[in-house]
């Protein structure tokens, strides 16, 4: 007999309690981020190279050594979505969109990269994740990120989740910065990491998220950009506080949250969590004026956050409860009794087993709640928790179940 065929490493089935808690977590984000107004977009999986390359940036760890990139049939460079935002944007300009703002989008699905398999993280990972393009004002921030708090908060993992958040300041704070930085790290260049020499070249502000444990420890004593941010950038971080503290997001402040990139400005912030250990980040997200325009658009700004259901999923205490099922008994009315249920929005299984026993034993593994016994002339409906057993006609079935 042949070696059976396992999965691809880092990918895993979502089966059982699995599925069960992955559905949860996207049905719960769905339900809350449309009370904010947000409408679901998908985009395709794999996108040209050159939407995760321009954006993403060329030095940083995803583009040089995480994505799933491959040429296709045709010569095109095709690589497998790592993240969810690019794409957003991309939508938005390639179906002319960028007119009619501000756009709020909600998205749920697999990204790819290419990394260690670790708890919570995988090579094929799910993410849910918002982006609001148009709005430039703190509330815009604010409300995204009361957003996601509300989807921690309806999943009941609140509670083990703090709020950091970080401003990376405007245009003209970023440039100060950047100098800054780039005097500070030509001091250690000879200990900094071989990629981030390439950055301290390229694009420094990236050394800041490098997770070299040697580089951790020279950026662990790098001047904050708080020092340097220009006085719009401090009014819009205080305003933004201000907004968070009226959505009643408890928060607090941490210098060491950065995003590398130069579209990213202002906001930057992080849900963390205890709960799983070393990998606390459950949903992270920035304000990213400058990435519409880079990809080939208008300056159109965004703001948004991507959350891994993965994780997620694992913070749940309880597995979510299915609706409980109706099991069918009975070949001769088995399909007609069921579709009445079924059309009257009961959950109904019929069973294949061939005889009672094994028909009610079926009935207890899948925890159902009643078995309804369809013979040729009657109807027997048996509450499964309490044994007891009455005999009803098809029409007046659903009221019996319901009492």
């Amino acid at each position: 007999m042949a070696n059976p065929l396992q999965p691809v490493r880092g990918t895993r089935d979502l089966i059982g309690e699995d599925a069960a808690r992955h559905a949860f977590v996207v049905d719960t984000a769905r339900r809350i981020t449309a009370l904010y107004g947000f409408s679901e977009w998908q985009t395709p999986i794999f996108e040209d190279t050159k939407v995760f390359s321009r954006t993403l940036g060329e030095t940083s760890d995803v583009v040089t050594k995480e994505m799933y990139t491959f040429d296709d049939r045709g010569g095109d460079s095709i690589t497998l979505r790592p993240e969810g935002t690019a794409g957003v944007c991309r939508a938005l300009i390639t179906n002319g969109l960028t007119q009619t703002l501000p756009q709020k989008v909600f998205y749920a699905g697999p990204m790819f990269r290419y990394e260690r398999p670790q708890k919570g993280r995988y090579r094929q990972f799910h993410q849910i994740g918002v982006e609001l393009l148009g709005p430039t004002i703190p509330l815009a921030d604010a409300e995204v990120i009361a957003c996601g708090w509300d989807i921690l908060k309806a999943l009941g993992i609140a509670k083990d989740v703090i709020l950091n958040i970080n401003t990376l300041g405007d245009a003209e704070s970023r440039q100060n910065y950047r100098a800054i930085l780039v005097e500070y790290f030509t001091r250690f260049a000879d200990s900094l990491s071989e990629d981030s020499k390439v950055r301290l070249e390229k694009n420094p502000l990236r050394i800041l998220d490098s997770k070299d444990e040697g580089d951790r420890a020279i950026v662990a004593d790098a001047p904050a950009a708080a020092a340097y941010l220009s006085e719009a950038a401090t009014r819009f971080y205080t305003e933004l506080k201000q907004q968070l503290d009226r959505f009643g997001v408890p928060f607090v402040e941490n210098s060491g949250i950065v995003r590398g990139l130069d579209y990213y400005n202002h906001t930057a912030f992080e849900f963390v969590t205890t709960a799983l250990g070393a990998q606390g980040t459950v949903m992270g997200g920035g304000r990213y004026d400058g990435l519409v325009e880079q990809m080939g658009g208008p300056n159109v700004p965004g703001i948004g956050w991507g959350a891994g259901i993965d994780r997620l999923a694992m913070l749940l205490e309880q597995p979510p409860r299915s609706t409980p099922s109706v099991i069918v008994i009975g070949a001769e009315r088995a399909i007609e009794v069921a579709g009445y249920l079924r059309q009257h929005g009961v959950k109904a299984e019929i069973a294949f087993q061939n005889n009672l026993k094994n028909a009610l034993k079926f009935a207890n593994r899948v925890n159902a709640k009643w078995a309804v016994i369809a013979d040729a002339d009657r109807l027997q409906v048996k509450n499964l928790e309490d044994g007891s057993q009455a005999e009803t006609a098809l029409e007046a079935l659903t009221g019996v179940l319901k009492q």
